[in-house]
């Protein structure tokens, strides 16, 4: 195996200039680190990880605690995880998955043993316990979530309560006075995830001041339980309510259809998704998007701010809602002028 030293002779350094290089440590000419650059491409040279973790007192790893706690749980995190694994890779870092509810001793085990440079943790409840241990860390840690006390603490997220206010105002401007939310499983609200009752408030909220009736539907996961929903919200007669939809969007489409019901003809449909899965359906899905890949940036971008010894933007960033109007809901009349 060729070493930095023969990667020296090649380029006609020092070792130490070598060692310069791969740290960074030192300022290094363009053209000598090109020199070394070309001699380690020669030698295809891979310098150890764990020296180089000694000689620079860095491991080169974020660890990304993200508890999979089902498969719908599991499936609507990817696009955070491939969008931070790209991220660290960007920067030459790689990361370190952790799945298993480990709770405050998974963080002690990867702080303790040095086993990265700093943490990102998902799945943010309202009252986390894990929230001392991240104060009391002695790496960086970065949360995607915010738990009810943000002080000390580095959080991004998605701003759901705007995201609420938007899709029932849009729901109250298209002439609805009744709004059914079709909404997480129970688990979720019972496991006081925290995007939960930020939503469910400003829905709540927002309802009220706009004179809606709003019904709240907990919705397991299966067809059974979302033709279940869908018969209390539209069997009892009368002019269908707006539907916003957060989570099982294809699901709730499905039964839609068993139904004989359009979206955008015989009902209008919102909902809290992704981009992807909004224009995935038959019809297009009038929604606002959660931004997953927006917030694992700005995650990552504010995680090595804090490595490289910068000050963050803020203790709280959250990534703006904003609303796309397609085919599944109709399109509210704009006001008459004035006069």
């Amino acid at each position: 195996m060729p070493t930095s030293k023969d990667v020296a002779r090649i380029a006609g350094v020092s070792q130490s200039t070598v060692s310069y290089v791969m740290s960074g440590k030192r300022p290094i000419s363009a053209r000598t680190r090109r020199l070394v650059e070309d001699a380690m491409q020669q030698l295809t040279y891979q310098p150890h990880a764990g020296a180089r973790a000694l000689a620079s007192q860095r491991t080169n790893v974020v660890g990304l605690v993200v508890p999979f706690r089902s498969e719908v749980n599991a499936h609507g995190l990817m696009a955070f995880v491939e969008e931070i694994a790209l991220a660290a890779r960007a920067r030459d870092h790689d990361v370190l998955l952790v799945t298993a509810d480990e709770g405050t001793a998974g963080l002690q085990r990867l702080a303790g043993r040095s086993l990265c440079d700093a943490l990102v943790m998902m799945e943010i409840s309202t009252h986390d316990e894990r929230i001392p241990a991240v104060r009391a860390l002695g790496v960086p840690a970065l949360l995607i979530g915010l738990p009810a006390d943000t002080t000390g603490l580095h959080c991004v997220d998605f701003d759901f309560e705007a995201a609420a206010t938007l899709l029932l105002e849009e729901a109250a401007d298209l002439g609805h006075d009744r709004v059914a939310v079709l909404a997480w499983p129970p688990g979720f609200a019972g496991g006081d995830i925290n995007y939960v009752p930020r939503f469910r408030g400003a829905a709540e909220a927002t309802a009220a001041r706009r004179g809606v009736a709003l019904d709240w539907h907990d919705v397991p996961r299966g067809r059974e339980d979302v033709d279940r929903a869908l018969e209390r919200v539209l069997g009892a007669g009368g002019p269908p309510p707006a539907l916003v939809c957060t989570s099982f969007l294809s699901e709730v489409v499905a039964g839609l259809q068993r139904r004989g019901v359009r979206p955008g003809t015989d009902v209008d449909l919102l909902a809290l998704t992704t981009d992807a899965e909004a224009e995935a359906e038959e019809v297009p899905v009038t929604g606002v998007s959660t931004q997953p890949r927006d917030v694992s940036r700005r995650v990552m971008r504010t995680l090595f701010t804090l490595l490289d010894g910068a000050a963050p933007p803020g203790e709280v960033e959250l990534v703006p809602a904003a609303l796309t109007r397609r085919a599944s809901s109709r399109h509210p009349r704009p006001a008459a002028a004035a006069g």
